[in-house]
């Protein structure tokens, strides 16, 4: 029964690790990413073949509302707080919401890959 956990094989990360670090899920090099948030064909240590999986753009609608949602709420705050001149909330919320757009993207991007992986999912081919 240990065996169907891809957590407790040796060489193969947890779905956080490989989240956080752009790990392969096959053998934890840090391969996956070929751009800031776009994955490689394939692994450059095992040769794992990431094009045949289907992460698709569902994790980016979803993290650009739930930041927007955030940071919105915390601007909001600072402004009703402290009132400070619009440059501050220029200079503090567009490099912040860009490095939690882009950091949650890679994240969720690889967690799905992940998931993908561990479940043995893929593309779905029609038989003749």
């Amino acid at each position: 029964m240990s065996g169907d956990n891809p957590e407790t094989e040796t060489g193969q990360p947890s779905i956080g690790q490989a989240a956080l670090f752009g790990l392969c899920p096959n053998c934890g090099a840090r391969s996956l990413f070929d751009g800031l948030a776009e994955f490689a064909s394939k692994c450059s240590k095992c040769g794992l073949d990431f094009s045949k999986f289907n992460v698709g753009d569902g994790p980016a609608g979803f993290l650009t509302l739930i930041i927007g949602a955030f940071i919105v709420g915390l601007a909001l705050w600072l402004e009703v707080s402290l009132s400070p001149p619009f440059w501050v909330h220029a200079l503090i919320w567009i490099p912040l919401t860009m490095m939690c757009v882009f950091g949650g993207l890679r994240a969720a991007k690889a967690a799905l890959l992940f998931s993908e992986y561990s479940q043995n999912a893929g593309e779905g081919t029609i038989k003749k």
